[in-house]
């Protein structure tokens, strides 16, 4: 995890002889980390004894995949490359996950794996296992330090491509190279830069919007990592235009705006929905449209099929990979925003404020909203899930930080979740894998002490990620978990309900009160059954300074749609024990 602090953190210095923990931790300093989160291993103790008096804190979590998404959030939040570590063999094996998850969230991280010593290689010995084909997929980009001279030449390389492009980088280092002596020279890495591509294909761009009678923007989570939000705005206003948020990333583009439209994708907004499948020509803009963030929803098959899309990324990879598309632009979603505006500023006659398509898009939006307020209003005792999700939204501070896990519950939020200002949304995104939340906000949290942070977590998710509220009491984060304790998987128990009659095999849970176990942890815990308790209950958790888990007693028989309903179909079975349970 990294600082922005002054630049004698980072300015490095000429050939120096050092051991290559120094030369490790030296590397560390020059790109301004300042925490690490993973488990003690002696795989790299002997850099780890020098985190101290490097200005380095070492977060010590309950399990290593956490202590990935602690990196995860953490990154996501300073926009700047984080770093995690852990022991060889089964310490890195349990990054996996999160580094997949990061990987889909074009987290820029360097994952350190300490691995076996080189004279052992292949000889079956303690913790072995290879370690660089398990991540293969999950990685920009991969190197083992085959000589510990090297030791900072590819740290600095690995923090370099973690920035360039995105997303978490493998640095595997056999654990005796941590030992021995060499000289070093330390400095940070460099920061590439990107423009707006071509000078044509911004004029195309141009041409296509000034001719569009409805275009409509998606913006994505590109722009959040481009600090583009301001850009995205004013090409929004010049030309009128609805601005739906990609798949959770609700936070690029502000809510209060009055052309933003909300999300698209599982539970998003109709408003964004009904006013794109109308679009002539979309710009997606730091988006890289993909699959399940455009599938139809709430039974709208909104994607505009006959419209020209043109997709701005700084990923080459990903234009025109899930949709076609008319142009693809490989440029930086805030440059190329404001290259636009100022080619369609260039041309003759200004385009003045439509208040046709205005009204048009305020009148969605309400609509939208009066709809989504009656799927809310229902009292009573147990507390509605969605009702509950619009008390907890409207009773948390202002401008907070909110992670979502995955899970029934949690996705449904999406439609519930608005945000003013860019990082501050971090959900579990396309790879969905449950226990994301919590350690991600309490990286969050570290990297922004003075914002609120939430992690919104269902009660199956929450077993996987419990055992870091021992973490964040040993190291005082202050993070505020909701726990939505329907005592189910509701995902998976909605699909039981509506292909197999009703069978529940492994989708309800008996729980206990999870605020209760949070006080046994260290942490507050706050309870929550009514809803009459849920504002004063909320605020108490935040005003109180420290780990509160808030645990939420919610419906068990409101469920949401479910999101993976197309790889559904009714069952089918031939042989007689099992024909009763025939459709």
């Amino acid at each position: 995890m990294t600082d922005s602090g002054g630049a004698d953190a980072r300015s490095g210095y000429g050939p120096t002889k050092m051991t290559s923990s120094e030369a490790f931790v030296e590397s560390l300093v020059a790109e301004g980390v300042t925490k690490v989160p993973g488990i003690v291993g002696s795989a790299f103790m002997d850099a780890l004894d020098l985190f101290p008096a490097a200005g380095i804190d070492f977060v010590s979590v309950a399990h290593e995949q956490n202590a990935v998404h602690m990196a995860d959030g953490y990154a996501r939040v300073r926009n700047e490359p984080s770093l995690v570590i852990s022991q060889n063999g089964p310490g890195i094996t349990n990054f996996v996950t999160g580094v997949a998850a990061a990987y889909w969230a074009h987290t820029p991280m360097v994952v350190v794996t300490p691995s076996a010593g080189s004279m052992g290689v292949g000889l079956g010995g303690f913790q072995e296992t290879e370690q660089l084909p398990i991540f293969s997929k999950i990685t920009k980009w991969q190197v083992q330090v085959n000589r510990p001279e090297r030791m900072a030449e590819l740290m600095r390389r690995a923090f370099y491509i973690a920035k360039a492009e995105s997303g978490p980088v493998q640095v595997d280092i056999p654990r005796d190279y941590f030992y021995g002596d060499a000289e070093y020279e330390i400095f940070p890495s460099a920061t590439v830069r990107r423009g707006a591509g071509t000078a044509e294909q911004v004029a195309e761009a141009a041409r296509l919007l000034s001719e569009a009678s409805n275009p409509v923007i998606v913006s994505g989570g590109g722009v959040v990592q481009a600090d583009g939000v301001a850009e995205v705005a004013e090409l929004a206003d010049y030309l009128s235009a609805p601005v739906a948020n990609s798949y959770l990333h609700n936070d690029s583009f502000p809510h209060s705006h009055e052309l933003a439209v909300g999300p698209l994708g599982y539970q998003g907004s109709k408003a964004a929905m009904r006013l794109i499948s109308e679009a002539d020509v979309v710009l997606a803009l730091g988006c890289r449209l993909g699959p399940f963030g455009t599938l139809p929803q709430h039974g709208i098959d909104y994607w505009p099929a006959g419209a020209k899309i043109i997709q701005v990324d700084v990923d080459h990879r990903v234009l025109g990979l899930s949709k076609k598309i008319s142009m693809g632009i490989a440029g930086d979603a805030k440059a190329t925003a404001s290259a636009m505006l100022e080619a369609l500023r260039a041309e003759p006659g200004q385009r003045g404020r439509d208040e046709r398509r205005i009204a048009r898009i305020a009148e969605e939006k309400a609509s939208w909203a009066e709809e989504l307020a009656s799927w809310s209003s229902a009292s009573g005792e147990p507390l509605s899930p969605r009702r509950a999700l619009s008390l907890v939204r409207d009773a948390m501070p202002a401008d907070a930080i909110v992670s979502t896990d995955i899970g029934n519950i949690c996705s449904v939020s999406n439609s519930y979740l608005h945000f003013n200002n860019p990082r501050r949304f971090l959900a579990a995104m396309s790879f969905g894998n449950c226990g994301y939340a919590y350690p991600t906000a309490l990286g969050a949290k570290l990297a922004a002490p003075d914002t609120p942070v939430m992690a919104y977590v269902g009660d199956g998710a929450w077993g996987m990620s419990m055992a870091e509220v021992l973490t964040a009491a040993r190291h005082g984060i202050p993070v505020v978990a909701v726990v939505w304790n329907n005592r189910q998987w509701g995902a998976e128990k909605k699909n039981q309900i509506d292909f197999y009659d009703d069978r529940f095999v492994g989708t309800n849970l008996d729980n206990p009160n999870f605020a209760e176990v949070a006080k046994t942890m260290g942490a507050e815990g706050i309870t929550i059954s009514a809803e009459n308790e849920v504002r004063a209950g909320i605020t108490e958790a935040f005003s109180l300074g420290k780990p509160v888990v808030v645990n939420i007693d919610v419906d068990s028989s409101e469920l949401g749609e479910p999101f993976r309903r197309d790889a559904l179909r009714t069952p089918v079975r031939y042989l007689p024990k099992y024909q009763h349970l025939n459709g």
